[in-house]
């Protein structure tokens, strides 16, 4: 028996050794004492899952395909609601989740089962929202930019997103920050 982690963030990864030791099984994932490979496989009663790397919004971020049944768990790839997840942890964040999302919609699931809200029965559509979102993003940014002559994070953020709350503040600035280096060609 495995347990499988998509990525070390504590609201995904927090409990899975205390669980594994419950059930008596393995944990796998980024961050955990047995990483995950790409492509690796892990055999089931519904068929095989295969990790996919998907990082992005953690360096080391994976999804699990369960071909057989068109299903993908998508971590905080993709969230059950909403149209976007946070890309900003480190340099090159944003030119690898476009490339993972990429590399989601080429597996053509039926279903995506995210860490976070409900099912997403139209992954096609979900996948190009949070495309679009991604990329909209950019184009703020990149026209905050344009309108300011600067390229500092802090003074760029409320150009983008407007009056934050303290507490969002600094959460908003780093994915701007991962955006000017995704615009600086630095991926």
């Amino acid at each position: 028996m495995v347990v499988l982690v998509t990525h070390a963030h504590g609201d995904h990864a927090a409990g899975a050794g205390d669980l594994g030791r419950l059930i008596g099984a393995e944990v796998r994932g980024p961050g955990e004492e047995r990483d995950l490979e790409d492509g690796q496989v892990f055999g089931t009663d519904a068929g095989d899952v295969l990790a996919v790397s998907t990082p992005g919004h953690s360096r080391r971020h994976f999804c699990f395909h369960l071909p057989e049944c068109g299903a993908i768990f998508t971590g905080d790839m993709i969230l059950g609601e909403g149209n976007t997840t946070w890309v900003g942890e480190y340099a090159g964040a944003v030119a690898e989740y476009l490339a993972s999302l990429d590399r989601l919609e080429a597996l053509d699931a039926e279903v995506l089962y995210p860490g976070h809200g409900k099912p997403v029965r139209d992954p096609a559509a979900a996948i190009a929202r949070f495309r679009q979102h991604r990329l909209k993003r950019i184009d703020q940014v990149r026209r905050a930019v344009a309108n300011t002559g600067s390229t500092d994070a802090r003074t760029l953020t409320p150009h983008v997103y407007g009056d934050l709350p303290p507490d969002l503040f600094a959460m908003a600035a780093s994915g701007v920050e991962a955006i000017l280096d995704y615009l600086s060609g630095s991926r």
